[in-house]
């Protein structure tokens, strides 16, 4: 399956259709996840519920497909499909289950809205980070509790800080990750891991393992083997490229498995 992560939103539409235009803006993190829309001139957000990605490669442009659910008080109301390419939006709509209606929507540029601001709603908390030079992150509980913290700065002449979402200990509740580009080369990304806590519904900064075996410090061009629940990091000490395999205990913690080089 391929993995898409989401470089550009939130993405402002408008609606073409159906008498007076309305405004909103829709959000979304890796393969749809993440999602939920905002409408201009209301309070409050609307959360999307992921019920298909389709993924077309048949030209040089990638294309991706989402359709969600929108869901208010628990209850289905309609129904959003967009398609994006390259980073913009190719087609749009939105059925309204309450009369049948369908709304056409476009993407309307707005650059002093986007302005490096990124937000994805999971398990009901809000949160918000830059893709720039802002260093802090916010979680907004939906018990109107506010939480902030500092994600590391940037050493590279790249300054992109990326967000992805998974289920990063395997526990069947997405968490979030945030990468930055490596303060040498720029030739991997270091992460910073927040795990969903479903007991106290609470993003908890995932501890750095500290052993003296593993080849790479901190968190590395992390991938997961879902089928055999580790969590991999890949970094270059000296002239060799290693692998780390970390597995998670029975308490959550995470440990060091084994190191190796990389094959060529």
């Amino acid at each position: 399956m391929i993995s898409c992560v989401v470089q550009a939103q939130p993405f402002f539409l408008k609606s073409t259709s159906g008498g007076k235009p309305f405004l909103m803006n829709i959000y979304y993190g890796t393969d749809g996840k993440g999602a939920y829309v905002k409408y201009r001139g209301q309070q409050g957000v609307i959360p999307l519920k992921l019920k298909s990605q389709t993924v077309q490669d048949k030209t040089s442009k990638l294309k991706v497909t989402y359709v969600w659910d929108e869901v208010i008080e628990g209850k289905v109301t309609g129904t959003y499909k967009l398609s994006q390419q390259a980073n913009q939006i190719s087609a749009a709509s939105y059925w309204r289950n309450k009369d049948g209606k369908l709304f056409k929507l476009e993407q309307v540029k707005n650059q002093d809205d986007y302005a490096g601001k990124v937000s994805y709603l999971l398990h009901g908390v809000l949160l918000s980070f830059s893709q720039g030079m802002d260093e802090q992150l916010t979680f907004d509980y939906p018990d109107q509790i506010t939480k902030k913290a500092h994600l590391p700065g940037f050493d590279s002449p790249d300054p992109q800080r990326k967000g992805s979402i998974d289920d990063y200990n395997f526990d069947g509740y997405d968490d979030v990750a945030f990468s930055i580009p490596d303060a040498g080369m720029g030739v991997y990304r270091t992460f910073t891991i927040y795990l969903y806590n479903p007991m106290s519904k609470r993003f908890e900064l995932l501890a750095e393992p500290n052993d003296d075996r593993a080849k790479c410090s901190g968190f590395c061009d992390v991938t997961l083997d879902q089928k055999n629940k580790l969590l991999l990091t890949s970094c270059r000490g000296g002239a060799n490229w290693w692998n780390n395999v970390y597995k998670y205990t029975a308490s959550n913690h995470l440990t060091w498995i084994s190191s190796k080089k990389a094959e060529n």
